[in-house]
């Protein structure tokens, strides 16, 4: 489930605790991710889900809902 892997992916590269990642979790807000935390995501996301995802298209993207719309649309 993408869920489980995101929150995985996240849980390691934000230090975050995979239970409380939600899908209304918000990935700056809640997470405190910046540039940085977003541009290694994109490539973790690319690896583990074999999609291509470019800045512009995550740019707008704010949860973990969000996010899971886009790599269903990549």
């Amino acid at each position: 489930m993408a869920l489980d892997k995101l929150r995985m992916i996240l849980a390691v590269q934000m230090g975050a605790d995979p239970d409380m990642i939600k899908l209304d979790t918000d990935i700056v807000n809640d997470l405190g991710a910046d540039s940085l935390d977003i541009a290694e995501l994109l490539m973790s996301i690319e690896s583990e889900f074999g999609v291509l995802l470019t800045e512009e298209m995550v740019a707008e993207v704010h949860t973990i809902r969000e996010l899971i719309a886009l790599i269903g649309k990549g």
